[in-house]
Parts: structure tokens; C-alpha cells; sequence
């Protein structure tokens, strides 16, 4: 039987409150150009390699806001990463556990999660 679902993460979605502030963090978070358009008002597609991250303000409320990491980022170097991030304002909710990964709030408050690949 053909399964007609692909393995494959096509996009994930974040859900933010203000859709420009939230570009603009993002983009400097990961040294990525700003220069992309807003969609349809409330969407924004970062350019990532790999899946997409999409930010969207139309799907966002308090009760929207991912409340554990629902995806990691990668770093080489924890230690820089962990120092850019805070560097960036975003809250900081662990240490480096086992010298491999963190979590931080981003604006908006979602959880998100480094880890050294």
C-alpha cells in the first residue's frame, strides 16, 4: 500500500503577536537577511535550510504559545550560542544542560530549544 503522506516536515508554525517585531527578531537571532515579504498580513516564512519556520500572527494567543520546544536548532559552538541568544534579549529558562542544549522564550514567549549538533 502507498502511503500518500510524505516523512517529511514541510513547515513549522509559531504562533506571534506582532508580525513585523517578530521577523525582525528571528532575522537577527539567525543572521538572516530581513528582506522577505509578509504575507497575506500575519505570515512570515523564514528562509531556513531544511523545514520552514513560518511566524504567523493570525494564529496566536496566549494559549497558542508553544509551552515546551516543539523543534531544536543547531549550533557547533553551545557556549557562543547560548551567549548570542541572551545577547539578543530573549529569556533564558536553562542552562546549558550536559553541554549540549538550552531553552529560552522567545518575545512572544514560545519555548525554544539550541543544541549543539
Amino acid at each position: 500500500m502507498t502511503i500518500p503522506i510524505l516523512a517529511q516536515v514541510g513547515a513549522i508554525f509559531i504562533p506571534v503577536n506582532d508580525i513585523e517585531k517578530a521577523k525582525n527578531w528571528y532575522c537577527s537571532l539567525l543572521g538572516l537577511p530581513q528582506d522577505g515579504d509578509i504575507l497575506f498580513g500575519h505570515l512570515y516564512v523564514l528562509p531556513m535550510e531544511g523545514p520552514n519556520i513560518v511566524l504567523d500572527s493570525k494564529i496566536y494567543t496566549a494559549e497558542a504559545v508553544l509551552k515546551v520546544p516543539a523543534f531544536h536548532l543547531n549550533t557547533e559552538d553551545i557556549d557562543a550560542a547560548y551567549d548570542h541568544v541572551k545577547a539578543c534579549g530573549a529569556e533564558i529558562i536553562t542552562d546549558i544542560e550536559n553541554d549540549h542544549w538550552f531553552n529560552f522564550k522567545d518575545p512572544d514567549g514560545n519555548v525554544l530549544m539550541i543544541c549543539r549538533c
